[in-house]
C-alpha cells in the first residue's frame, strides 16, 4: 500500500510539476520567451509596484523613452493604485504576476486561477479600465492546469535573466552581464521590488543604476524598446498549437530518417539528405539531356532536413526568401554530391537525383527539370503532406496556405547524374566554386 502511494505521488508530481516545467522552460510550449526582431528588446519588471523603486524606474524609462512591461502583484497594485495608473498612462503594458508571490506548484489549480490570477486581473481592470491579457507566474513556475489560463492570457517567460534580486552582484557586474546576453528579440527579466522571498531589499537600487547605462549603450547600438505584446506580434512567433505540431513532427522526422536510412550529404550543412532507392513511379521522366528515369531505375531520392528547414523558415520573410536560401545552400552541396556519385559504392548506377517539393523555385538554375505530378490520389496526398510541412516550417505558413494556395503545387524535380557531372565540370572551368 505504501509503495503504491509513493508511486502515485511520484506520478502526480511528474505530471503536475515536472512535465509543465519541461514543456515551458525547455521546449517553450505555450509560452512566449523570445522574439525574432533583429534590433528589438523587451524589458520586463516583476514583483512591483514598489513605492520606493517603481517611481524611480518609471522616471528612468520616461527619460529614455523606453516602452516596458510590468508584471505586478495584485496585492501591491491594490495598495498603490496610483503607480499602476501611472504605468498605464505612460504607455507601458501591465500583466499579472499573481495576487501574492507564491509558487504555482504549491497551490491547487482553482486557487491559482481564481484567487491569484483572476483576482489580480479584476483589480488592474478597476484601476486602468483595461483588462490585462498577459501573465507571468512567480519564478516562471507553472503547474499542469495553468495551461487552462491560455484561454484568456498569453503566458510570458524570458530569455535573459541576471541575479538582480541580490545586492552582491552590483551594478557594474549587472551591466556587463546584461550587455553580453542581450541580443535581438531578447525578453529581459528584472525586478523593481526587493520584498519577495530570497531578494535583498535594496537590490533594485543596483538594478536601476545598471539599467540606465545599459539603455544608453543599447540606444547607441540602435535598439528599439518594445513591450512583449508588440514583440510577439512583430515576430510572428509560433503559438501553442503550432508548437505542439512542430514538436510531434520533429519526432516523426527523426524516426523516418532512421527507419528509411536517409543520410545527409554533408554533416555540417545538413539541408540535403539522400536515400538510394528504386524509382517506383509509373510515369517515365524524360530529361533534357536525353536521359530517362524509368520504373525500377536506381535513383538518389532527395529529402530536406526539416529541422534545419524550420530554423530557416523562422527567419525567412517569405516563401521566396526561403527558396533563395535553399538554392544557395544546395549550390554549396553540389561538389559533395558529385563526390558521392563518383566514389561511393552505394551510388553506383544511380541514374540521377529525384524529389517532390512545393519549394521548387530556383531549382532550374541548378539544372533541375521541374515537372507536374501525374493527377491522382498520390498527387492529392502529396499536396496535403507538403502543405502541412509548409505550415510547420514557415512562421506565416498558415497565411501562405490561405493566400497562396494556387502556387503551392507539388512538382517533381529531377536531374540526371550525367547532367550533374557536366554542370559541375563546366562550373569548375569557369572558376565558380
Amino acid at each position: 500500500m505504501e509503495k503504491k502511494l509513493i508511486v502515485g505521488l511520484m506520478v502526480f508530481t511528474a505530471l503536475y510539476m515536472i512535465l509543465p516545467w519541461i514543456m515551458t522552460r525547455v521546449m517553450g510550449i505555450g509560452v512566449f520567451r523570445k522574439g525574432t526582431g533583429e534590433k528589438e528588446v523587451a524589458f520586463t519588471f516583476d514583483d512591483g509596484p514598489d513605492p520606493t523603486y517603481t517611481p524611480q524606474l518609471l522616471d528612468l524609462l520616461r527619460k529614455h523613452q523606453v516602452q516596458a512591461t510590468f508584471f505586478v502583484l495584485g496585492s501591491k497594485a491594490r495598495k498603490h493604485p496610483e503607480l499602476i495608473r501611472r504605468m498605464h498612462q505612460e504607455g507601458h503594458l501591465i500583466g499579472v504576476h499573481n495576487y501574492e508571490h507564491l509558487s504555482n506548484w504549491l497551490l491547487p489549480p482553482w486557487t491559482v486561477q481564481r484567487r491569484q490570477v483572476k483576482r489580480s486581473a479584476d483589480i488592474l481592470e478597476s484601476i486602468t479600465g483595461v483588462r490585462p491579457t498577459h501573465y507571468r507566474p512567480p519564478w516562471g513556475i507553472m503547474n499542469l492546469f495553468d495551461y487552462w489560463l491560455l484561454r484568456k492570457f498569453k503566458i510570458v517567460l524570458w530569455s535573459v535573466m541576471v541575479q538582480d534580486w541580490r545586492s552582491r552582484i552590483g551594478s557594474t557586474r549587472m551591466k556587463s552581464v546584461l550587455l553580453e546576453r542581450i541580443k535581438g528579440g531578447s525578453v529581459v527579466l528584472l525586478h523593481d521590488s526587493g520584498e519577495t522571498f530570497g531578494a535583498d531589499r535594496d537590490a533594485p537600487l543596483y538594478m536601476l543604476e545598471a539599467l540606465e547605462e545599459v539603455i544608453v549603450e543599447l540606444t547607441s547600438r540602435h535598439y528599439r524598446y518594445v513591450n512583449v505584446d508588440q514583440m510577439a506580434q512583430s515576430g510572428a512567433v509560433a503559438g501553442f498549437a503550432k508548437r505542439i505540431v512542430v514538436a510531434l513532427w520533429m519526432c516523426w522526422e527523426r524516426g523516418f530518417v532512421k527507419l528509411m536510412r536517409v543520410k545527409p550529404v554533408d554533416h555540417d550543412n545538413t539541408l540535403l539528405q539522400l536515400r538510394v532507392t528504386e524509382y517506383r513511379g509509373k510515369q517515365t521522366i524524360h530529361l533534357p539531356d536525353g536521359e530517362r528515369i524509368e520504373q525500377g531505375d536506381r535513383i538518389a531520392e532527395l529529402h530536406l532536413d526539416n529541422h534545419l528547414l524550420y530554423q530557416l523558415g523562422s527567419s525567412a520573410t517569405s516563401t521566396v526568401h526561403l527558396a533563395i536560401q535553399l538554392v544557395r545552400r544546395t549550390e554549396l552541396l553540389m561538389p559533395q554530391i558529385i563526390r558521392l556519385l563518383q566514389t561511393d559504392p552505394d551510388y553506383k548506377d544511380v541514374k540521377g537525383l529525384y524529389g517532390i517539393s512545393i519549394i521548387h523555385r530556383g531549382t532550374r538554375k541548378l539544372g533541375f527539370t521541374v515537372l507536374d505530378l501525374p493527377k491522382g490520389i498520390f498527387s492529392s496526398l502529396t499536396r496535403v503532406y507538403l502543405r502541412l510541412l509548409l505550415y510547420i516550417v514557415h512562421p506565416q505558413g498558415k497565411d501562405r496556405l490561405k493566400t497562396k494556395s494556387d502556387l503551392l503545387v507539388p512538382k517533381i524535380v529531377a536531374i540526371s547524374s550525367k547532367e550533374l557531372m557536366n554542370r559541375y565540370i563546366a562550373l569548375g572551368q569557369k572558376g565558380v566554386s
